[in-house]
């Protein structure tokens, strides 16, 4: 998972700063050493202190406005399913093919994955079952009302189908910059080697050090889970679908 890959990067990074600076503060020269060169390594890293907490608040609001304007956009897409059957259903049993490849589309959408196995951005088998859809609808030969003004409606419904499909589709992928992420991590290591340099080596200061990488590691690790709203142990919810698909077996 690329998450858990970015996580495991940001810890190792952070334990290197800070343990090799730990390590290495009394291997440097005597003049390297003095509080003089201590005091303006503290200043450079307040600076970064800032503009990290300030990166790191901007992608965590970030990734969870991301992330529940999909859920609401899968809300809607539930939403939107739901009408085309009551549409097809009121249209009448010309219209039972559609209606099969919709609930069998409803069912693939909300149990299997929305990216394909092979890396391509679309599921071509849902895809497949939502344009066979489109197929059964241009079939239908309305003569009379109300079934042309059905039909009407049924065209615009699964015309706002397919687009909120494709939208969804392409909000699968991560949104998040990789070079603002390598930059914060950069900052990052910067702010625990300042932290290390000079700090006591004993057991209390190491385990910190490692406590402390482990959770930005897992603040990072968070972040680009959420970026990634179908992808990851944190993905938006497949219940409205599963309760779309309950109403058209009813």
């Amino acid at each position: 998972m690329n998450e858990v890959r970015i996580a495991i990067f940001v810890f190792l990074c952070l334990i290197a700063a800070s343990f090799g600076a730990l390590f290495s503060y009394q291997r440097l020269p005597e003049h390297q050493r003095q509080g003089d060169t201590h005091t303006v390594m503290r200043l450079i890293a307040n600076i970064f202190i800032v503009m990290t907490s300030l990166v790191l608040g901007l992608m965590i609001t970030s990734a969870k406005t991301r992330f529940d304007a999909v859920n609401q956009d899968v809300h809607r897409f539930a939403t939107d399913l739901i009408l085309l059957d009551k549409l097809l259903v009121l249209y009448g049993p010309e219209a039972d093919g559609a209606r099969n490849r919709l609930v069998a589309y409803t069912e693939r959408a909300s149990s299997g994955p929305w990216t394909a196995s092979d890396g391509t951005l679309s599921d071509r088998t849902a895809e497949q079952l939502l344009t066979q859809v489109g197929g059964e609808l241009r079939t239908l030969k309305p003569t009379a009302e109300p079934q042309v003004s059905i039909w009407n409606d049924m065209r615009q419904q699964y015309g706002r189908v397919l687009a909120l499909r494709w939208s969804l589709v392409e909000q699968a992928e991560g949104s998040l910059p990789r070079p603002l992420v390598l930059m914060l991590v950069a900052w990052l290591v910067l702010i625990f080697a300042t932290i290390a340099f000079r700090a006591p080596r004993n057991a209390v200061v190491m385990m910190n050090f490692v406590a402390a990488a482990a959770l930005i590691g897992g603040a990072i690790y968070l972040i680009v889970d959420m970026d990634m709203p179908f992808e990851g142990p944190i993905q938006v919810s497949p219940a409205p679908l599963q309760r779309a698909l309950t109403e058209m077996r009813r």
